[in-house]
């Protein structure tokens, strides 16, 4: 496979009807791509494709290990935020990043509190947080500023930044701008 991620004319079926054909594109390390457009048009489905949870109906999609990032929390709310992330970095092979992701979101303060006692805000960065502790070169994100302040959207950016500079790819769909540096656009219609 060439690059980190590539869809080559992927079609996608979701609910009886068709929200994309003939989706064409590859990621390469260091690159990052910015998903746009309107609700229901297959953004969220686009990063499923990606992550190997959706089949397409049509073309080929090839990808690198990748960790998604999405609304799904999937952390045990009973843990310390710590011991339910280390439970993902484990499956991973990359509880040695752990310190880090938590530190690059801000949490590291936050590492014996339960994972229900969080906010809002602290819950999207510790979703954030497992995607940057994994070992995967493809970072699949999911409107990853819904509930970040200005100061976690600025660690995203930070996060986002080194993890592109070490060779690795984002894909990122999101109604907002992103932060970080070096987006391309592809903008999915209605």
């Amino acid at each position: 496979m060439t690059g980190l991620l590539r869809f080559e004319d992927v079609a996608c079926w979701r609910g009886g009807r068709l929200l994309f054909e003939g989706m064409s594109f590859t990621l390469e390390p260091g690159d990052a791509l910015w998903v746009r457009g309107p609700n229901g048009v297959g953004k969220s489905s686009l990063l499923r494709l990606a992550a190997g949870l959706l089949s397409p109906a049509a073309g080929k999609v090839q990808a690198a290990p990748a960790a998604l990032a999405d609304d799904a929390l999937a952390l045990d709310r009973e843990l310390p935020l710590e011991t339910a992330l280390a439970f993902w970095a484990r499956l991973d092979a990359s509880s040695g990043g752990l310190p880090d992701a938590l530190a690059a979101m801000g949490l590291q303060q936050l590492r014996s509190v339960p994972v229900r006692m969080l906010s809002t805000g602290q819950l999207r960065r510790a979703r954030l947080a497992r995607a940057v502790a994994s070992a995967a070169p493809l970072w699949l994100l999911d409107e990853p500023l819904n509930g970040l302040d200005g100061a976690g959207a600025e660690q995203l950016g930070a996060a986002l930044d080194r993890h592109r500079q070490e060779g690795r790819a984002v894909l990122a769909a999101s109604h907002a701008p992103l932060p970080g540096t070096g987006w391309r656009t592809l903008d999915l219609a209605g």
